[in-house]
């Protein structure tokens, strides 16, 4: 099979790592890819959002599958004009991803499917904004209604900062807030099967204690032991189907990656937010402990065809992804400092441990930060301390002037496990 994948960051070196142990796998592209994706994959230049522009990458590689990473992409319409072209894809079409593309449609679709969610009304001036959060009181919850990369949702008690996020957004959703412990959940479809990954858990806030700004995540660790065993099962039949049924209904059928951000509350699970594609860090620990080949379940969606799979088959093992950002982040970040120890790492901790690049550059011999969050450590162990111990040794290894690291990722959950 000869694949094609789509994007830039740690999300895409992951899914082209799984895609290169792959034997089915016979050539594999990324556009435009980095640094770390190169030593697995063969680059392409291309406009990402240009969706002529990669379905004709995509023919000129005779690629039989295209897999779309990011979500800007998706909403562009990528997806679509790779159909058109005749070739499979795994990704949504811009009509569905509008899923992640806009929370007020996301909350439309839920009121239809009848899936759990928060309370919430749409604002598009500051007296309705002002207003809803009158309505539900501290903590406020304020979401941006479109594409935010991750960074678009202020959780604060200052209603000051709440109107302010408000005033700066277009459209906002306003919503109360879910007390608990949050998880994501991954799907993959074809419109009408719904096949369950195995949940995962990340941590949004910059700084240890879940302090900090919100960040587009700083780690993810995988499987959750404090969580229900029944979890995945429940989320499938209340959330994940009927949202994946609701699509279908309304003639925008859904294939590929649904991602369901969820809050366990007090009173049952809530969904918290609907993604389009894999999610960056929690992609980095579910494909860490997916022994099932990954080609042949993308197609499978992208064909229609999930239903005849047989069930994906898992690793025992625990995984952790911690990941390494540059200074600044998530402000304005510092790019273009080299980063060493990349080889000892390979060399010492491998194969239980890698690196997963994000925003990384090769200039000459050298690799350089080229993002916010430059690199994904992920670690595999038989426990989560273990995982956790071989993830922390690994980034001791690693080089970045000014970077910043998380030391607490998974800590809480392998105390209890």
């Amino acid at each position: 099979m000869n694949v094609l994948v789509i994007g830039t960051g740690a999300r895409e070196h992951a899914l082209c790592r799984s895609l290169s142990l792959d034997p089915a796998v016979t050539h594999l592209a990324c556009a435009p890819g980095n640094a770390g994706i190169a030593e697995v994959a063969e680059l392409h230049q291309v406009d990402a959002l240009d969706g002529e522009a990669v379905a004709a990458l995509a023919r000129k590689l005779d690629a039989d599958l295209v897999v779309v990473g990011p979500e800007a992409p998706l909403v562009a319409g990528v997806a679509d004009a790779v159909r058109a072209a005749g070739i499979p894809v795994f990704g949504p079409s811009k009509e569905a991803a509008q899923l992640e593309g806009s929370k007020a449609f996301a909350k439309e679709i839920m009121a239809g499917a009848g899936v759990p969610t928060a309370r919430s009304y749409v604002c598009t001036t500051p007296e309705e904004a002002a207003e809803a959060l009158d309505a539900f009181g501290a903590p406020y919850v304020v979401k941006d209604d479109g594409l935010a990369a991750g960074k678009g949702v202020v959780v604060t008690s200052d209603l000051a900062v709440a109107k302010e996020h408000a005033a700066a957004c277009e459209r906002v959703v306003i919503e109360e807030f879910l007390d608990g412990p949050e998880v994501s959940l991954f799907a993959i479809t074809d419109g009408e099967t719904v096949v369950p990954l195995q949940p995962a858990q990340d941590f949004k806030r910059a700084l240890d204690g879940d302090e900090g700004p919100n960040t587009g995540g700083m780690g993810a660790y995988s499987p959750l032991p404090w969580a229900d065993p029944k979890l995945v099962q429940e989320v499938l039949d209340t959330v994940l189907q009927p949202t994946v049924d609701e699509l279908r209904r309304r003639g925008t059928p859904f294939s590929g990656l649904l991602y369901a951000g969820l809050a366990i509350t007090g009173r049952g699970v809530r969904v918290i937010e609907f993604n389009a594609r894999f999610g960056d860090p929690e992609t980095q620990v579910v494909l860490a402990r997916l022994k099932t080949p990954l080609a042949g379940v993308l197609l499978a969606a992208a064909n229609g065809t999930l239903a005849d799979l047989p069930p994906l088959r898992w690793s025992e093992d625990a995984a952790v992804t911690v990941v390494i950002a540059s200074h600044n982040y998530p402000g304005t970040p510092r790019t273009g400092d080299p980063i060493t120890g990349l080889d000892e790492v390979t060399a010492e901790d491998a194969p239980h441990a890698y690196v997963l690049h994000a925003g990384t550059r090769r200039e000459g011999a050298d690799i350089l930060s080229a993002g916010g969050r430059v690199l994904s450590v992920t670690a595999t162990g038989d426990t989560l301390t273990h995982a956790r111990d071989r993830a922390y040794r690994a980034i001791s290894r690693i080089i970045l002037d000014g970077s910043q690291h998380r030391t607490d990722i998974a800590a809480k959950a392998a105390a209890q496990a």
